[in-house]
């Protein structure tokens, strides 16, 4: 396919943060969330068993280590890799239609940890490119509107499988495909890799490269990060279904959760583009934090709506922020920095759900397997969120 004459870096400044915001709204919002809404039509239509569904989640997560491990590779290109990724993504989402209906139903695990692989890729690439351009033009305050693509991304894909209820599951995966799949040649077409040797980005590390001093702690923050989060982004929906059972109440709860996403992130880049990166990071995970607590507190629709809605409204400040401290630690070449902490991201989220499955069916102190877990999250939240809030106080801290 031939690419357009106009290299990426002369793109107008609105045009980049539009296929940015675009590119995470479909490989996060698609290739990473859109199984959580379109699990329980495939439990309908009988073309999926609740343990395979586990089975396909778990793997996503994995996946999404693996790319996280390997995104370090596009650190010279990451528009292309970001565009490979989306590539990517379209194609695991479109052959996912087909698992049960000429695939065998094993090959959909490995298509959903490919998918993982892929979406990893897309968010650091995409961060790395978008923010790394904004940064070149002295704009790096515009770069949090990025993402605004994934809490849309998350609550588009939530309404459709929602709305689009009626249908089989298999229409709305291949609805999901072709969408990614105009996406992903939209940006083909309007942005260009930069040649060899005129990349505004470093040469791409090396595996023995060191970790930049003072960032140990963000990477440590930012996989609690993803402990935390995942708790509710995973069974908030199986805790509403417990309240009520009608899937047109307890659906609304992850677009409910994208929504919130999407919103707090245009408050912070309208608002907020003022603060501590610090600071909005820890008050940010502290909100988290709260979140977390609220199904302890009182498992009841109410509670769990607001656990969506001040977990939703700060699981991507929390991205922005730290991401973007990535930058600031790294400004040459963050694409590295930024795999490390993707890494800590994704094998936090991995723990949540192995430590739920390890406890399983027993109770301790009165407490089941969700309560644990949704504690848990709420004590390392609430611990890390007090160390950034320490850290926004050092000198010269970002």
């Amino acid at each position: 396919m031939p690419h357009s004459s106009r290299p990426a870096s002369d793109l107008p400044d609105w045009l980049i943060l539009v296929l940015g915001a675009m590119a995470l709204a479909l490989a996060m919002g698609i290739g990473r969330f859109a199984f959580t809404p379109l699990m329980p039509l495939k439990l309908r239509d009988g073309t999926l068993t609740a343990a395979q569904g586990a089975e396909w989640a778990m793997l996503n997560y994995v996946g999404y280590l693996l790319g996280a491990l390997t995104a370090a590779r596009f650190s010279a290109q990451p528009l292309r890799g970001l565009q490979l990724a989306l590539y990517g993504v379209a194609a695991t989402t479109l052959a996912v239609a087909w698992v049960g209906q000429g695939l065998p139903v094993w090959s959909g695990a490995l298509l959903r940890t490919v998918a993982g692989v892929f979406s990893a890729w897309a968010l650091v690439c995409t961060s790395s490119w978008c923010l790394g351009e904004m940064a070149r033009r002295h704009l790096s305050h515009r770069g949090a509107w990025i993402y605004v693509g994934v809490g849309k991304g998350i609550a588009l894909a939530g309404v459709v499988a929602w709305l689009g209820g009626h249908q089989r599951a298999q229409a709305l995966w291949l609805e999901f495909g072709v969408v990614t799949l105009l996406g992903a040649l939209l940006l083909h077409f309007l942005a260009r890799p930069s040649p060899p040797g005129t990349s505004t980005t470093a040469a791409p590390a090396t595996p023995s490269q060191t970790t930049p001093p003072g960032t140990l702690g963000l990477i440590v923050c930012y996989g609690i990060f993803g402990f935390g989060y995942i708790m509710p982004a995973t069974f908030l929906p199986t805790l509403a279904r417990q309240q009520i059972s009608d899937p047109m109440v307890f659906g609304l709860t992850w677009p409910l959760f994208g929504a919130a996403a999407a919103i707090s992130v245009a408050v912070a880049a309208l608002w907020m583009s003022g603060w501590s990166r610090h600071r909005l990071w820890a008050v940010a995970q502290a909100i988290m934090a709260i979140g977390t607590l609220m199904p302890l507190l009182h498992p009841a629709l109410w509670s769990l709506a607001l656990s969506a809605v001040l977990v939703g409204g700060t699981f991507l400040l929390t991205n922005m922020g730290g991401l973007q401290l990535a930058r600031a630690y790294a400004p040459d070449n963050p694409t590295p920095l930024l795999a490390r902490m993707t890494v800590a991201f994704a094998a936090g989220q991995i723990l949540g759900p192995l430590l739920v499955r390890a406890i399983g069916e027993q109770r301790w102190l009165g407490w089941d397997a969700l309560a644990w877990g949704h504690a848990s999250a709420t004590v390392l939240l609430l611990l890390t969120a007090a160390w950034l809030w320490q850290a926004s106080r050092q000198p010269g801290a970002a």
